[in-house]
């Protein structure tokens, strides 16, 4: 094990290349969730006794805890990562914005178990494809794919997913607490996007394109792991394909983001990460009641033409105090009811 030390270098931004602007970020976002914290027994307990105890139709449930437990691991692949990089990372304002994540996705963790206790579903092992996604973000060799990884593929996807569930009005208490995730989260996106720029412009051109390859192997997870949970997604009213589509256009212009900060094009490599994730998606996710012939027919003009996204779309929500009342609630907490907690 590498000796450890003191690194007193760690307020030079210049020998990390890092931009003064975005290390002023980097620290706002630590303050920010200092500032935004919430409560996770108090919120879940205030949501319940105001909506009630979550109660749907055992299929629905089933369909809702197989989703939501992929979501709970991932929160707790992110609390393990974060803390990893809250050590590994080196310049004091990213060190700061990785702890704050750190805490950040610990609440997640256990505020989701507790969710899922609630409903009365135990969280089972994820499947291979998700399985796979989130050990190799854990276990990624680099800073660089780690941030790639966890702030700018597995994040935007979960913020779609909160997103596309809240708007659909699921479950009522589910529905209420996204907006406390979604809050975090899009905090979190920012020290990928705010300190990947700086591990990039110091990396050689090999460690560029084993970045790109891991990234591609990334998203063929991804596009498993959309393909495991289509049908319980449809159960959902959740249509895949606007979630798949939503989620794709916030990877690629967070990326787009990451690489024009330092004047490098990314056109070419993110069409063919595109080109090659639409043609998965068609392939594996047909419309009802489409034959073989047709899908193979629309697989075939996607890889050859692509498809259009929309890139209006936000790489993260804008989440009003109005959506998160409890952050700002200075009542006494409560004590919480006999639940079992994870953390």
């Amino acid at each position: 094990m590498a000796k450890r030390t003191i690194p007193y270098s760690m307020f030079d931004h210049a020998s990390y290349g890092l931009e003064a602007k975005n290390a002023r970020i980097l620290e706002r976002v630590y303050h920010k969730g200092n500032k935004h914290a919430w409560d996770g027994k108090q919120v879940l307990d205030t949501l319940i006794e105001t909506h009630g105890v979550p109660n749907l139709d055992d299929a629905t449930k089933q369909a809702l805890g197989r989703v939501f437990s992929i979501i709970m691991w991932g929160e707790l692949a992110a609390w393990k990562i974060s803390a990893e990089l809250a050590d590994e990372l080196e310049p004091f304002e990213a060190k700061m914005a990785a702890t704050s994540q750190a805490f950040d996705e610990a609440r997640h963790f256990y505020v989701m178990h507790d969710y899922l206790n609630a409903l009365g579903y135990e969280p089972e092992p994820i499947h291979k494809g998700a399985k796979k996604l989130l050990e190799s973000v854990m276990n990624a060799d680099s800073l660089a794919k780690k941030l790639l990884g966890m702030q700018l593929m597995v994040e935007p996807v979960a913020l779609t997913l909160f997103h596309v569930i809240k708007e659909l009005d699921v479950e009522p208490v589910l529905t209420a607490l996204m907006p406390y995730y979604e809050r975090d989260e899009a905090r979190h996106v920012a020290l990928g996007l705010q300190y990947l720029p700086a591990l990039l412009k110091r990396m050689s051109v090999r460690e560029r394109l084993e970045l790109f390859a891991y990234q591609f192997r990334l998203l063929n997870y991804e596009v498993f792991t959309n393909y495991y949970i289509m049908r319980d997604l449809d159960l959902l009213n959740v249509p895949p394909r606007k979630l798949i589509d939503t989620g794709k256009a916030k990877q690629f212009k967070a990326l787009e983001e990451v690489f024009s900060s330092f004047n490098m094009s990314a056109e070419i490599p993110t069409m063919f990460l595109d080109r090659w994730a639409d043609t998965l998606t068609e392939l594996t996710m047909p419309t009802r009641d489409e034959n073989w012939s047709g899908r193979l027919r629309r697989t075939w003009d996607v890889l050859r033409h692509g498809l259009s996204y929309d890139m209006n779309v936000p790489i993260v929500p804008t989440i009003t105090d109005s959506e998160t009342p409890l952050i700002h609630s200075t009542g006494k907490s409560r004590t919480p009811r006999n639940r079992s907690t994870a953390a």
